[in-house]
């Protein structure tokens, strides 16, 4: 089959790799018909990372059943489906628990089977693929693991109707943060130094957009609280920005309020000054979100799935470019320079 695999530089090469066979009989063949390019992708880009060379990239992915094992109930051969790439060991404490965003080998165990979207073939076990609905397509559900990290994150963050939120990041994750929190009844600022994404942010509803450039953010959250701060602020910008973004997220909150970490940080250790007395003396509440897994009794995905299905969430308003997966590189290019190409979410057809 074809695949794009890391290079020794970071970047991707076209070639011709062993299609992947099912290793058990409840496991699931499917061809990827669309990828998506995510933050996490792109913190890998261009880097010289030995563990990576050679590997098969990519956890954004819907596509077509085109096999199943004698034992797969779920879904059948031609079935749509959005496949769940996030895939823990099945034995350790907490994937016994439906908390396998947690397991302590989740991503050598995704990137052996369904965390390999940038290639024209996966498998993985079939409670991981999800059939669509008739009114979503392969690239509305290549979204869906980005605001399955959204919801994720508001689960843990306890947000409310009336909630006052704020918002530091209007990628897809933030934008998902924005769409899922108006649904439930907040009044949301979102922070991002990107003209477009903010105007984007607009039309999804938020009551107030703020450039960093333009306005004091927090004169601005401060000005909107009856200067008491935001009730929750999600940091969803992530990597190179978190020296600057995670302290500013702190002084955006209010006192007993909480900062939601959903924005990702690279491997090693990272120090990041922070104002811990403030933090302390007002109880100021830090929660890291890695991921999803279940709320409840109802799987993640499953419930992000049912949100686009019933039109809470939008996706074709996020999807700004889509490239075939044998122009992989300009496609990466394209997501990293969006101050020049416009781009929020980036999809690859396979």
């Amino acid at each position: 089959m074809k695949a794009a695999r890391k290079t020794a530089d970071g970047r991707f090469e076209i070639a011709e790799v062993d299609e992947p066979q099912l290793p058990a009989d409840d496991w699931v063949k499917a061809r990827v018909r669309m990828a998506g390019i995510c933050g996490t992708d792109l913190r890998h880009w261009e880097k010289a990372e030995e563990e990576l060379h050679c590997c098969i990239m990519g956890h954004e992915l819907a596509g077509e059943v085109v096999e199943v094992g004698p034992a797969v109930s779920r879904v059948a051969i031609g079935d749509r489906v959005l496949v769940e790439s996030v895939l823990g060991c099945g034995h350790c404490d907490w994937c016994r628990v439906q908390q396998y965003n947690r397991c302590p080998d989740l991503y050598p165990t995704r990137r052996a089977s369904v965390s390999r979207a940038y290639a024209e073939y996966v498998v993985g076990p079939q409670h991981k693929f999800h059939r669509l609905p008739d009114n979503v397509g392969y690239d509305d559900a290549a979204l869906l693991d980005t605001y399955a990290v959204a919801l994720h994150a508001q689960h843990l963050s306890g947000l409310t109707i009336g909630s006052r939120v704020a918002i530091i990041g209007a990628g897809p994750i933030g934008l998902g943060q924005l769409m899922l929190a108006k649904a439930s009844g907040a009044t949301v600022t979102i922070i991002d130094k990107m003209p477009h994404a903010l105007a984007l942010a607009e039309r999804l509803g938020a009551d107030h957009t703020l450039h960093p450039d333009d306005e004091d953010p927090e004169a601005a959250i401060f000005g909107q609280t009856d200067d008491r701060g935001a009730d929750i602020v999600f940091e969803c910008a992530g990597g190179e920005s978190m020296p600057d973004t995670l302290p500013l997220a702190t002084r955006l909150v209010r006192r007993g309020g909480k900062v939601v970490i959903v924005g990702g940080f690279d491997a090693g250790a990272i120090a990041i000054p922070l104002e811990w007395q403030r933090i302390q003396m007002s109880e100021i509440t830090l929660i890291p979100s890695a991921s999803f897994a279940f709320h409840d009794i109802h799987a993640e995905q499953v419930e992000v799935l049912d949100l686009v299905t019933r039109g809470v969430l939008k996706t074709q308003e996020l999807i700004t470019h889509r490239f075939p997966l044998d122009q992989i590189n300009e496609a990466f290019e394209a997501a990293q320079d969006r101050a020049r190409t416009g781009a929020i979410f980036v999809g690859l057809t396979i």
